[in-house]
C-alpha cells in the first residue's frame, strides 16, 4: 500500500464500457513523516469516496482489482483506504481532524 493526497480529480468523457461510472483521481505520493508531496503522480480508481485533500492508501497491480469497484476492472490503481492518522515513533505526523 502507498499513501498519497488526493489532488484532482480526472475525468473521462469517452472510457471503456466496463469502467463507465467509476471516478478517476490524481493521487500525489507523500513523505509520511514530512506530509509533503513527492512530486509523484498517479490517477486511481476510487473505491471509497476519497475527496481533495484528503490522504489515502492506494495499491497498485493486481492488487488494485480486489475490491468490489473494481473486480474484473482493466485498474492498475486503486484508492482503498481513507486515512485518519499517521504516528511514528509516539509522535503523530498526520491526524484528519486536525
Amino acid at each position: 500500500m502507498i499513501l498519497a493526497r488526493v489532488v484532482g480529480t480526472v475525468v473521462s468523457s469517452h472510457k471503456a464500457p466496463k469502467i463507465e461510472g467509476i471516478r478517476f483521481l490524481l493521487l500525489e505520493k507523500i513523505d509520511p513523516v514530512t506530509m509533503q508531496g513527492k512530486n509523484d503522480f498517479v490517477v486511481a480508481m476510487d473505491s471509497v469516496g476519497a475527496g481533495t485533500g484528503e490522504i489515502v492508501f492506494y495499491v497498485s497491480g493486481s492488487s488494485a482489482r480486489f475490491t468490489d469497484t473494481t473486480q474484473g476492472k482493466p485498474a492498475d490503481s486503486t484508492i482503498i483506504a481513507i486515512v485518519d492518522n499517521i504516528e511514528k515513533e509516539g509522535r503523530f505526523t498526520y491526524r484528519k481532524d486536525n
